[in-house]
């Protein structure tokens, strides 16, 4: 696990969720040499196979943002990177961020980070009282529906707007990024030429493509660095495994996601 201990404050922070992403399609495009960009920066290289708290979007991220990221798939007790300051929490260790806040976004406002949400799919959409919750934690937060599931260059306008707030942020003003992309999300088979539903093989073809928007985004990061960064799924989903389909369910597809967390230095500007 990173020291965030050592990190929080004088390191912007990105938590990037790449909605409904398999842990076996992230792992098995890697291997295939499909996502390069991520490839670059993964620890090691790779994924990590870890259990999400939640079986989809909201369930998901309400347990993140109170500091409960995906665990890792293997037995024991694992110390978090953040967690909200209660009562006999058994998985807070030397490395461990404690915030005394009702969610890591107020607790690291608390502290100086500007806090923004670039948001992705229908929980974030800010149409309705429910898609105002998440949104709602931060100071900044944008959604339109070029930046949803159902347009095709979502991750590219996605990482066009995060580049375009960070370039209003002083380089010595700490930033907090949320981003929620939502290509790899159904509907995702326009990301497969001839498709004409929703497959696991569309489900790899937009990821390749979300590895190519991220590129761009890991590039300014570093033009703006030093950044911690944790990317992770919030929950996969099923393609008619066992008869299942879709997610909000419990089976080993929807709740085994990658994870990573790492650094991105800065360059010299």
């Amino acid at each position: 696990m990173i020291d965030a201990v050592s990190l929080v404050r004088t390191h912007d922070i990105l938590l990037v969720t790449m909605d409904t992403l398999r842990y076996d399609v992230a792992r098995d495009a890697l291997a295939a040499g499909r996502t390069p960009n991520l490839a670059a920066v993964l620890p090691g290289g790779i994924w990590e196979e870890r259990h999400s708290p939640g079986s989809f979007t909201f369930s998901a991220h309400q347990a993140f943002f109170a500091g409960f990221l995906p665990t890792p798939a293997r037995p024991g007790k694992h110390a978090r990177p953040f967690a909200l300051a209660f009562p006999g929490s058994e998985t807070i260790g030397p490395g461990t961020c404690v915030l005394d806040a009702p969610d890591i976004v107020a607790g690291l406002a608390g502290l100086g980070y500007h806090t923004v949400c670039i948001g992705g799919v229908g929980f974030f959409n800010k149409q309705s009282p429910l898609g105002r919750v998440l949104p709602g934690l931060f100071a900044e937060s944008h959604w339109s529906p070029a930046l949803g599931v159902t347009d095709p260059r979502s991750t590219e306008n996605q990482v066009s707007l995060a580049i375009e707030v960070l370039s209003r942020r002083p380089r010595d003003r700490r930033v907090f990024l949320f981003l929620n992309v939502s290509a790899i999300h159904q509907p995702n088979r326009f990301y497969l030429p001839g498709a004409t539903a929703d497959t696991i093989e569309s489900h790899a073809a937009a990821l390749a493509y979300v590895d190519a928007a991220l590129g761009k985004l890991f590039e300014a990061l570093r033009r703006r660095g030093p950044w911690l960064v944790v990317a992770c799924s919030d929950h996969g989903t099923a393609y008619g495994e066992d008869g299942y389909e879709g997610h909000r369910l419990a089976h080993p597809v929807v709740w085994t996601v990658p994870y990573a967390e790492f650094l991105l230095e800065g360059t010299t500007p």
